[in-house]
């Protein structure tokens, strides 16, 4: 007997002899079970791995194609597609080969296609970004279903190692089932409050991806099925694939809980003016040194100039923010009107913080910032305390269902003062079915409502940026045409747009679908 055989054969002398053959004799090879402590451990990792890649794919891909319920769908569809695909396979070939090397194998083969996940998103995403819902499903198929497979197939392979004696089967799948589950949970809870609010994106699926490694080189050096030149093969091949995806192009200067967030220099206009860019669209514009700059974003200016005609002409006024991007208004407001009073109500407080740091955003008892979901921190602002709320908490790729409402719109209207003005700015091209919805929904609302967009040659609403202006009492007057070649629209007008539009409520608001991008 060799030295090498004897070593594992002591080291798992605790365990039963193997069953004996109808005839008496000893079967001629038998695989050894593991000891339970260390396959609970593996199909623990190997499930946890597959729920944290799930939900970190969630920030990788909005770059490309947002925060929206089609790519958490297609998120969600690819890894169960994988579990699939990986449970029937792997027990499939667990039957038919050695399952200790199979195990072996997937897990530093699931590590090393963990690896290349952040190389396929961004070799893929910026094309997906072009290619709507099928897109989405392109690069999100890609990269996750392959390795979702192959760590799902280290539980079926795990519980055929495990079997010997057929009257305790469902207790051992059960026991390996259940820690499996254990594994997900953790996975799940641990990314969402733990990774990602600590860690890039991409650090994070490297932490992953090297903690499978680890164990399937562990578990062979235990079993002795793994020799040095094995080992050393798969220490490269993580090495070289974790070179990878931090040598392709970051599209972000910083991950946040929510957002890619990048800054970028004006290239026509002031020196000091700088763009905010979110999940890789144009958010807001900065001036640095001059807050009273709106920029070139026509809404912005579509929006103060209605925000002029509240009060006397440098009169303060009591505002809130609904999303805070660059905090442009805010700023603007307090550099025109002295002693104003603005709380931003702002979802990501990691964006806040990049702001402060490379924004010049200075927070004060008059400019606050409140960070947490509207539909909560909304309740907290007394009842007829705001002269205006501006809801600014929609990109071209994201779309926050719950502040779209009949709802939410009742709790904004509590919080304005009687006549208060609501402008909501609104992403939406033609057929504009998410733009008719909206409007529907505010009138369900409030008497009074305007749409202030760019028109069509045939003289309807042409689609992109639209600003909807909602008050129980007058409307600001208006002196003109709104700057920017927008067009205006009155309450007759959007009747008419809305015709057979269905309000949005909290038991209906398919947003994402309505919106056309």
């Amino acid at each position: 007997m060799s030295t090498r055989t004897s070593r594992a054969r002591a080291r798992l002398s605790h365990q039963p002899p193997p069953p004996e053959r109808e005839d008496g004799a000893r079967p001629s090879s038998v695989v050894v079970p593991l000891p339970l402590p260390f396959a609970a451990a593996i199909v623990f990792v190997a499930a946890g791995a597959v729920l944290v890649l799930e939900i970190l794919s969630v920030r990788l891909l909005a770059p490309y194609v947002g925060l929206t319920l089609e790519t958490t769908t297609s998120i969600i569809g690819a890894v169960l597609l994988g579990i699939a695909v990986g449970a029937a396979l792997g027990g499939w070939v667990a039957d038919k080969t050695n399952p200790r090397r199979l195990v072996i194998g997937l897990l530093i083969g699931g590590g090393l296609l963990a690896l290349l996940t952040v190389p396929i998103v961004r070799w893929l995403g910026p094309s997906a970004r072009e290619g709507g819902t099928a897109g989405a499903l392109e690069v999100t198929f890609a990269a996750l279903v392959p390795v979702a497979a192959v760590l799902s197939a280290v539980s079926p392979t795990v519980a055929r190692w495990q079997l010997r004696d057929l009257r305790a089967s469902g207790t051992t799948i059960g026991v390996l089932s259940g820690w499996a589950t254990a594994g997900a949970l953790v996975g799940t809870f641990g990314t969402g409050f733990v990774l990602v609010p600590l860690l890039a994106v991409s650090t994070s699926v490297l932490a992953v991806a090297i903690l499978l490694v680890l164990s399937g080189i562990a578990l062979g050096a235990y079993t002795l099925l793994l020799r040095a030149r094995g080992i050393a093969a798969a220490v490269l091949s993580t090495a070289a694939l974790g070179v990878l995806g931090p040598a392709l192009h970051n599209p972000c200067d910083a991950e946040t809980s929510y957002h890619c967030v990048r800054v970028e220099e004006v290239s026509e206009g002031p020196p000091s003016g700088r763009f905010l860019l979110l999940d890789g669209q144009y958010n807001s514009y900065v001036n640095l040194e001059d807050p009273s700059d709106l920029g070139p974003f026509r809404y912005t200016r579509w929006i103060a100039e209605a925000v002029e005609r509240l009060g006397g002409p440098k009169s303060p006024l009591d505002a809130v923010f609904v999303g805070g991007g660059g905090f442009t208004l805010p700023r603007w407001l307090a550099a025109k009107r002295p002693g104003s009073h603005s709380n931003v109500l702002e979802v990501d407080g990691g964006l806040v913080e990049f702001d402060r740091r490379h924004l010049g955003l200075r927070t004060s008892p008059e400019l606050r910032a409140t960070v947490g979901d509207a539909r909560l921190t909304m309740r907290r602002e007394p009842t007829h305390s705001a002269d205006f709320v501006v809801g600014d908490a929609f990109t071209g790729l994201a779309i926050p269902w719950q502040l779209t409402t009949i709802e939410w719109l009742r709790e904004v209207r509590r919080v304005l003062k009687p006549g208060g003005l609501y402008a909501l700015n609104i992403i939406d091209l033609r057929p504009l079915a998410l733009l008719r919805a909206e409007s529907a929904t505010l009138l369900r609302v409030f008497k009074n409502l305007r749409l202030v967009t760019p028109a069509g040659e045939d003289g309807r609403p042409a689609g992109d940026n639209a600003i909807l202006f909602a008050s129980n009492g007058p409307l600001p007057p208006r002196h003109g045409a709104p700057v920017a070649e927008a067009s205006v629209f009155d309450r007759a007008a959007i009747v008419r747009l809305v015709a057979g539009a269905r309000p949005l409520t909290d038991d209906y608001a398919p947003v994402d679908q309505l919106e056309t991008r």
